[in-house]
Parts: structure tokens; sequence; C-alpha cells
């Protein structure tokens, strides 16, 4: 098949996914020998619309993938859906305008299922457009059948083994989402607040002036606390204060905590503000006051404030201070407060009765995995690192939500005792089943668990997942641990953490030998990250794969580092699609001199040119290689398009042509052999990047339009190719191309313009001897008639200056006429 005048990509696109598909390129084969590369791909959660900067992502992890292929590698490389959980719940309530609790819980299930399924849909059909190498036939959802079961299977094994407990604490608290959340859901937020002086009253008649942000919670105030070195409350400590507004008396103790530098140096704590209340209502067995309650509004405890949200509340509450004559002083204050990530609305600390797995007594066997995974780029196993030893609660894994995986767990009425299901019962939603057998005490009247586990709690065992740990034990033992996990550098905390610690608890090892963190997508100012349940972004992804094309999306989405933020840039896809048409228009030139034809077993003749055109390609290779397999698929994609726009295209054709144009000329069959060599191996490297347009030249230059080049072979450089004498040579054919290019330009002559004749004096007896038959090449790259090449000079023509980096041993002289 000829390659056609003009490469339309949105076109062509579309045919060679269809082909992919049709062929089965990227099926993983279990039966096949060779190793296995696994890929963990992270499921993209079903929380809105997936926008550019996805495409950045994921088209990572598709580089290596494709890389591994060529390697030789069984690839496999699936695609998830994070469908259950607390974000498509929310995603939901927007679409429908109702709440969870409007529709009731079976009709709500209902529409979270119809409603993701949908949205999966145009997730696939993104992913296909952009050319990701997934075998579709591995894809799984974390609310399916088999996740369902294992995210079970995962937590009777814990729960058996000590490892998941239930118990009533202080716990992380969204009121917009009415449910706990775990210590890895919580990011900080700035933001403008007041530091109110209120007045504490000593019994002696005094003034205890102490400042809070939070006089709301003065109904939950339990005690007072000062630092024990500081000399101001020295006669205090052991007195009873009155709590302003509210009349009751609370104890003065001292704790290293309390600081004194901020506001008075006095703090109050009450049950519960921040997780410094919870440390000292524990150390101190203080008494529980709860003033906020599960839908974020004041309780009867509040008098007159009950039933406000908390915002009102705090307004409320400063007003009747100031009447009381109790506001000592107000002063405005940046502060930073812990908000849910989901949606920035602050956290509460309250009481409740959570499910929690084990982490804080295992950090040193955390920390031991960590160090046991490659990390791309390694600096993010600081983040990772420094993470596990802040960690200060234990993973709460339950939610007062509806949509996700059930608890196998049903509670007698009669004694409380936990009934938890039989293995052969899972997957179990225990609202519509009934336990194995009867509790302990012969009760048989139980209460099923209405909490469904953390959305975590199931893509953390996507490893597992994958490797299908429970239906296929023997493929899973092949093929764990996986080979590869690809995912963003802000879910370290939650999806690498915690499928770290279940691999650990379950299989004690870790979960992957490789993870691959990439940065977020940032909108073209460079404000934030863009995300799909806040807004997509600027530009919608399919519009710009079908105005650029894949290739130059993805072209764009390898040009910044692993584990870095990149700006959406149209002009960086632009610069791809610039590339895709340079590459389209070489392979079609090259087409003629290249059809029907093989590479000799042994190479014919080479000039100079065609020397130093195969040892930089089988550098190049060598470097492409190297970098590829440290994962930096930038410094790959680099030194490719280098070598093809300045050695392959700009140098090498303009010194072969001449002897291209001329299948008569000795020189014809190196030349030949030289472009052949350079261009097939420059499309095999592009390959992992732009894998469209490479798939349509190779199908029409170099290979079987039965084979894919994505199952080609990946090159292998040939070292004893690799010349360096002839690559010293190529500087001066290189110099002296740019020379009379400088020549021309500086003339007003056009680069095509004839010269009479060029001459090179080579200072060194061993270049000259490097340059012998170079007269061709250098006649075809400055459109000189005659060439000569000596250590003379030449003493009737006139010498133009030639430079470089580094001084060369040659002189250039030249007659235009």
């Amino acid at each position: 098949m000829s390659l056609a005048k003009h490469y339309k990509p949105a076109i062509r696109e579309l045919h060679i996914g269809t082909q992919w598909e049709e062929a089965g390129v990227y099926t993983f084969d279990p039966s096949a020998e060779g190793d296995i590369y696994a890929v963990d791909t992270p499921p993209p959660t079903v929380s809105g619309f997936l926008h550019l900067g996805h495409v950045y992502s994921y088209s990572h992890a598709d580089f290596m993938a494709r890389y591994w292929r060529m390697k030789g590698r069984n690839v496999l490389y699936p695609m998830g859906y994070d469908d259950n959980g607390l974000p498509t719940e929310r995603l939901v309530e927007r679409q429908l305008g109702f709440t969870a609790e409007q529709l009731g819980r079976a009709a709500f299930i209902q529409q979270c299922l119809e409603i993701s399924t949908e949205i999966e849909r145009g997730y696939e059909e993104l992913w296909k457009r952009l050319g990701l190498s997934i075998d579709w036939s591995r894809t799984y959802r974390t609310i399916d059948d088999e996740s369902r079961r294992t995210a079970q299977w995962s937590f009777l094994d814990l729960t058996e083994r000590g490892l998941t407990y239930r118990q009533s604490a202080p716990t992380i608290w969204c009121p917009a989402c009415h449910t706990a959340i775990a210590q890895a859901e919580v990011n900080d937020l700035e933001r403008d607040s007041e530091f109110v002086t209120l007045a504490f009253g000593r019994p002696n008649g005094a003034i205890l002036p102490i400042a809070t942000t939070r006089p709301e919670l003065l109904p939950a105030c339990v005690a007072v606390f000062v630092h024990p070195g500081d000399p101001r409350f020295k006669d205090l400590v052991g007195e009873r204060v009155s709590v302003p507004l509210f009349g009751f008396e609370v104890p003065v103790l001292e704790d290293q905590r309390a600081d004194p530098e901020k506001g008075t140096g006095a703090v109050m704590c009450c049950t519960f503000g921040d997780t410094t209340d919870v440390e000292w209502w524990r150390t101190y067995q203080l008494p529980l006051k709860e003033a906020i309650d599960r839908q974020g509004r004041m309780t009867e405890l509040a008098g007159p404030f009950a039933g406000l949200t908390v915002t009102q509340a705090r307004t409320a509450t400063v007003e009747a201070l100031r009447a009381a004559g109790l506001v000592l002083d107000t002063q405005p204050i940046r502060q930073t407060i812990r908000v849910h990530e989901r949606d920035d609305v602050p956290v509460e600390y309250i009481v409740t009765q959570q499910w929690f797995t084990r982490v804080l007594d295992q950090k040193d066997a955390f920390l031991a995995a960590g160090e046991r995974i490659q990390w791309y780029p390694t600096h993010m196993k600081t983040r990772y690192r420094e993470w596990v030893e802040n960690l200060a609660w234990d993973w709460c894994i339950s939610r007062q939500r509806y949509y996700g995986v059930p608890f196998p767990v049903w509670y007698c009425t009669q004694c409380g005792d936990v009934m938890l299901a039989e293995r052969d019962q899972l997957p179990v939603d225990p609202v519509d089943a009934q336990p194995p057998s009867t509790c302990p005490c012969g009760s048989l009247s139980f209460t099923p668990e209405q909490d469904v586990m953390d959305t975590w709690a199931t893509s953390s065992l996507s490893p597992q997942i994958v490797g299908r740990w429970l239906s296929d034990p023997a493929f899973f033992a092949r093929i764990f641990p996986l080979s590869l996990r690809a995912q963003a550098h802000e879910i370290i905390r939650t999806w690498a953490f915690y499928s770290i610690v279940k691999a650990h608890y379950h299989q004690e090892t870790v979960p992957w030998k490789t993870i691959l963190i990439s940065g977020w997508g940032l909108a073209p100012e460079g404000v934030g990250k863009i995300s799909k349940s806040r807004g997509g972004g600027p530009m919608a992804p399919l519009g710009l794969l079908e105005q650029y094309s894949a290739d130059a999306a993805r072209y764009w989405a390898a040009s910044t580092g692993v584990g870095k933020d990149a700006i959406i840039s149209e002009e960086k896809v632009q610069a791809g699609a610039k590339l895709v048409t340079k590459l389209w228009n070489v392979a079609r030139f090259s087409e003629r001199f290249l059809e029907e034809y093989t590479l000799p077993l042994d190479p014919p003749q080479l000039s100079p040119a065609d020397r130093w055109i195969v040892s930089a390609t089988n550098r190049l290779i060598r470097e492409a290689t190297t970098f590829f397999e440290a994962y930096d698929y930038v410094a790959a994609k680099n030194e490719i398009e280098i070598f093809f726009w300045r050695d392959l295209s700009d140098n090498y054709l303009e010194m072969a042509k001449k002897r291209l144009y001329d299948d008569s000329s000795p020189g014809f069959a190196g030349a030949r052999y030289g472009l052949h060599t350079a261009l097939a191996t420059v499309v095999k490297l592009f390959a992992p990047i732009l894998p469209y347009v490479t798939e349509e030249i190779y199908g029409g230059l170099f290979g079987s339009h039965a084979e894919s080049i994505h199952r080609s072979s990946w090159p292998v450089a040939d070292t004893a190719a690799i010349d360096d004498r002839a690559e010293a040579a190529a500087q001066i054919l290189l110099a002296v191309a740019t020379a009379v290019r400088r020549y021309k330009s500086d003339r007003n002559m056009s680069l095509g313009a004839e010269l009479a004749t060029l001459h090179l004096q080579i200072f060194e007896p061993e270049m000259l001897n490097a340059l012998s038959g170079a007269e061709d090449d250098i006649s075809s790259v400055t459109r000189a008639r005659t060439v000569t090449i000596s250590e003379s000079p030449a003493a009737d023509l006139k010498e133009v200056p030639v430079t470089a980096t580094r001084a060369l041993p040659v002189a250039l002289f030249l007659a235009e006429e």
C-alpha cells in the first residue's frame, strides 16, 4: 500500500483504532510464554467527565506499556472504573437534582448503577480515541461482583485476624456528606477568620482571657489548658473557671501542647474542635459533650443556639457574648482549617461507631515496604514516607452512605454480637440476606450493617482484582507483585498507601515492583488542578483530539517529566501535530526509495554520511532504550525528536538526495541502506508515544499489514556499528553545511542555489581519511557542482568561516561561479 499524499489523522486514527481492536493487538494471552508485564491501571473515579489532565496522566502508563510490549513482554494492561462510593453518589445527586435521602436507598442505588454505566461508556470512548493499548476484555468495575467479593473477603480476613475492628470513637466527619471520612481525605485550606478573646471567670472574681476561633463550641468546653512553663498561669493550674455565657465550670490543666505564643496562652479544650482536643480528651479522661450533630447543626447542649448550623451558631454566639460584655477583643487572622477534599467543607470531630483498619501499629512495616518499591521520580518516595510517619489515626473504612460495597456483617439484636458472612456467601448485601447461622446466644433476630465501605477499601485491592486473586490463584501467583502502578501524586496518601497496606496484610509483600507518579494537568493560567467534579478545564478532550490528533495530544503529554505538573499547552499540541506531519512527509519522500527494500545481511559500501547516520542511529537506540527503562519517556522523546529533525531530516536526507535520485550511482545502495536504517528505527522508537502515525508508516513502508508495529520488536543497538570516528567526521560535514547555508542566506541566495566549486582543507590526516568519499555527500547538501577534499588550501577560492561549538580541523573555500 502506498502512503497517501496527506495524512488525515481525524480519519485514519479511527480506522487504525478499529484495526487494533479487530486484530486483538493488545489482548493479553495468559498462555503465552515470556515474562508478564502487568499494569495496575488507575481506575478513574466516576465523579464527572474526563478532562485533559486525564489525557496527560493516562498517556504516561501507556507509553511504558507499549515500550515493554515491543521489548517482548507479555503485557497485561486492563482498565478499571472506580464507580462505587461517595464520589459517584455526589455526581448522581448533582445530575438528578435530588439527594440520596430524598430518593430512598434502593432507587438511589439503581440510579447510581445506571448513570455510572453511561458515563463509563464515555470514558472508554476517550481512552480508545487517545490510543491507550488497553485489553478491554479485562475491564473491571469496583462495584461489580468480583470486586465486591474481593473487598468483602479482605474485610473478613482482616477482621478474623484482629486487623479490622469496630468502635465508638471520635471520627473525622463531613457535615455536607453526612459521613465519617479518613485522615487521608482531609486537606488544609487557608481562609480569613477571627480570633475572639472571651472572658472566662475565676473564683476570685478575676478574668481569664482566652482567645478562640470556635466560640460556638463553648457549650462543649471541658477544660482549659496552659503550658507548664508559662509563668503567667502558675497560680491558676488546678482552679476551675467559669465558661462565659453558659456558666458551668471546667478545670485548668497544664500540657506541653498548649502554645504560650498563640492567643492569650490559655486555650479551651472542647469535644471536639480539632485533633489536639481529641488527644487531650483521651489523655486526661475528660467528659464528652457533643455540641454538633451529624448534620452539622448544634445540639440541645447549645441551648438557644440549638438547630443552627455551625457558621450560624458562631455568629449568634459572638453576638450574645458581646451583648453580655464578655468579648474582650477581636482580631482578624489567616487560619488554616481542615476540610474534606471532595467539597472543601470544614470537617468536624464527632463520636460515632465506625469500622477501622489498623495502620498505626504497623508504620515500620509500611515504611519498609515503601523502600522495596522503585519510585519514579525518586523524590515521591519522600512524600509516601512523610505520610506514613505522620499518621495519627487508624484507617476509618466505614461510610454512612448508600452506594458502595456493603459490610458482610449483621448484629444480633439480643446480645449485640457481630455475625460475619461465610466466604461462599460473597458478595453479599446483609440488607437482603441473613447470617449463615444462628447467633451463639441462640437468637435468630439480626440487624444488618447499613454502612458501606470507603471506596478506597475496594480500589486499594486493584492489584488483587487485576490478578484475579480469588478466582484464579495460580495466575495470581504468576503476576503478583504486579510490574507497574501508575497514578497521580495527590493520591499517594490514599491509593498507593492503602494498596501497600492490603498487600502487606494479605500477601506479605508489596503490590507492585515499580510506581510511576504523574503530575496534574493545569489550566493554561496555571491556577490549579482541573477536576472532573469541579470543572473539566478549558478544552474538551475529544475536541482537541479531533482538531490536532491523538498523537499530537500524546506528544504534549510526553513533554513534561514524571511527577511534574503540566500546563495544558495548545502550542505544545500544535508542535506535536507538526511533528506528525513532518514524519509523514519524510516517510512519503522515502517511499520511492524503500519500496520492497529489505536490509541486506552485510551492509553495502557506505559514504561518510551513511556511516555517520548508521552510527548515530544505533547510539540513539541505546540512549532511548536506557531512558525508557528508567521510565524517562520525556528524555527518550527529546532524543528521538532531535535526531529526527536535525540529523535525519535536515542533514542526512540532504546529503543523501543526490545519490538517492540516481539509482545508477555507486553510492545509491549506501544511501538507501542509511535511510532505511534511520527511518525504520525512528518510526519504531516513536511508536510508544505516537502510536497511530507510526502504525500507518510501518504498515506502508517497513512491515506487513498483518503485523502491527506494536507487536514488532524494539530495535536493538548494534554496538559494533557505533563509530566515534564517523560521528566526528560528520561534525565537519554538518559544520560545512551550516556554513554554506549561512553564506547563502547572508547574500539572499536561495538555499538551493548552485555553487561552482567547494573545497575542504582538512588539517588532520586521520580525519582526511575518514572523509574519503564524502564528495557526493557535500555536493548534495551544498549544491556545489565540484567538491574537493585535501590537506591543502585552495588559494584561488574564497575562504568561508566555519563555526562550531568546538574547533574543527577544517577550512572551507568556495566559488559561486
